[in-house]
């Protein structure tokens, strides 16, 4: 048998397998925090697992091979700045998030601040977890692609039905099973077959020295502003990400927050330098390549032997549905929990809940929200031809814009509701500003939207404007203190829901 169609059957199986995960999902949905959190009940193993796959995606996979091929070993540092930003927030942050019982980054907001200007920070998020889901739908689209011979927008309409499926019907619950599948898949497929077959067919280590330049063995060949860069934004936006801290949301314990994370983090870094490595080996035995996100299928179909290429291009798919299917459920959290009761508060509407409706029990209402965002990042994956563009302003926007408010809301007391509010206002505005002013006299794609000045500009008119309106106005209310600190401490249980600014003061 042709050894594609053996890569091809084994593809189409682990999507199968895919799906038969959100039949398994429902069964264990019984509320909203089951679907949305997974009930906050994962152990370690499940909690790492899940972690290492969220972050892990087709930028980690196929990027980061890529980036071997091209700069060999310095390449590791996107993989290793994104587990870096996995292993800070598990070790500053993660166990103090898990025990506030919340589901979004607005909560936290709004729990530590009472100050409701800070609800608009839900709408930043989720533009970025939309434009991520979709970029990340974009990505394994092109594996289906070279597989299947499938215009793009059948591989997008086709792969993202299938993570809406099994997202929509079991919730995170789902998503979870699925994820450990593909971190186990991911594991094989890459620290099992793709590097030693890689390197055994470049000959060893011997065999690559002699045959590239000495500079690929140098850790900073990629260049220092390149390194930088991949801190600046993967790092710190893995602090404050929605769909990272979902993941945190789900651990069972904050021992489990703080240890299952920190060594998803450790496996995250192990994962850059094979990635590296299968790439300097892939230079070797396939050179001259024009694109390098090409490698990894290139390795996969044409390097491996039959059925082993397979796997790992189910590997590649699951590094990117994973991602697509943690956004997803984050995009369509923030959506029901924050945007919408915040629009409907501006037109001078009630929250649902108001009217009755118990809202940890409308797993349902959460199925439509997941569906109909998964259909809108379907649509937007096959529309828009530059995702990525709009991806980085979510970013930039994402960092510049409520980073400081953020962490100093967890690490400073004296940090104010007002503060945080122009600490946000101030980031957004002046990350958005010089990000058009470096576009209108852009010389060359690095120069405008995608360059790190926005970024830093941004981060440092929030901070100013943080710690000078803090230190100007009152301290936080003694009320909102005291709700956040029982939830901090872990006093509230999960069913006391999380209360605004007005609740607060009138109880």
């Amino acid at each position: 048998m042709d050894g594609q169609i053996i890569n091809v059957i084994i593809v189409v199986a682990y999507l199968a397998a895919m799906l038969l995960f959100g039949w398994w999902g429902k069964s264990r949905t019984k509320n909203n925090s089951d679907y949305l959190v997974a009930g906050r009940r994962l152990g370690g193993l499940l909690y790492t697992g899940t972690m290492a796959a969220v972050v892990l995606g087709g930028a980690s996979t196929v990027g980061g091979v890529g980036l071997g091929y091209t700069f060999g070993l310095s390449g590791m540092w996107l993989v290793v700045a994104i587990g870096t930003g996995v292993l800070l927030l598990s070790l500053l942050f993660a166990p103090t998030l898990q025990k506030l019982k919340i589901y979004t980054v607005a909560q936290m907001l709004t729990l530590r601040y009472g100050v409701s200007a800070t609800k608009v920070s839900g709408i930043v998020m989720l533009a970025y977890t939309l434009m991520l889901c979709a970029t990340s739908t974009g990505a394994y689209a092109t594996i289906l692609v070279v597989l299947f011979g499938w215009e793009r927008w059948l591989a997008i309409t086709v792969g993202g039905a299938i993570v809406l499926i099994y997202s929509t019907i079991g919730g995170m619950w789902s998503i979870t099973l699925a994820d450990m599948a593909q971190f186990v898949i991911k594991t094989i497929g890459v620290f099992l077959l793709m590097l030693p077959f890689t390197w055994n067919a470049a000959g060893g280590l011997h065999g690559i020295r002699e045959r590239v330049d000495a500079s690929f063995f140098d850790l900073g060949g990629i260049g220092a502003q390149t390194i930088i860069t991949y801190f600046v934004v993967y790092t710190l936006g893995l602090l404050i990400g929605q769909d990272i801290w979902q993941r945190v949301f789900t651990a069972r314990s904050p021992e489990v927050a703080r240890w299952g994370g920190a060594t998803a983090g450790i496996y995250c870094i192990f994962y850059g330098a094979a990635g590296a490595l299968i790439g300097m080996a892939a230079a070797v035995v396939i050179p001259g390549l024009e694109n390098q996100d090409d490698v990894y299928a290139d390795v996969a179909m044409n390097l491996l032997p039959i059925g082993v290429g397979g796997i790992v291009l189910a590997a590649a798919v699951a590094a990117m549905m994973s991602t697509a299917s943690g956004t997803l459920i984050a995009a369509a959290t923030v959506a029901k929990a924050d945007v919408v009761p915040f629009v409907r508060s501006w037109l001078g509407k009630p929250a649902h809940h108001e009217h009755g409706e118990n809202p940890e029990h409308d797993v349902q209402g959460s199925r439509w929200y997941v569906l109909g965002l998964g259909v809108v990042a379907i649509v937007l994956a096959i529309l828009v031809q530059d995702v990525v563009a709009a991806l980085t302003i979510a970013y930039d926007i994402l960092v510049g814009g409520l980073l400081i408010a953020i962490l100093g809301g967890l690490l400073w007391k004296r940090g104010t509701g007002l503060g945080a509010a122009a600490s946000m206002a101030a980031g957004s505005v002046v990350t958005l500003t010089t990000m058009i002013i470096l576009e209108v006299n852009a010389e060359n794609q690095y120069d405008g939207i995608y360059a790190n000045e926005p970024i830093y500009y941004g981060l440092i008119a929030s901070l100013v404007a943080y710690i000078v309106v803090s230190l100007a106005t009152k301290p936080t209310d003694p009320a909102v203190r005291e709700a956040w600190d029982l939830r901090v401490a872990g006093a509230v249980p999960e069913e006391v829901p999380v209360e605004g600014p007005e609740e607060v003061r009138n109880r």
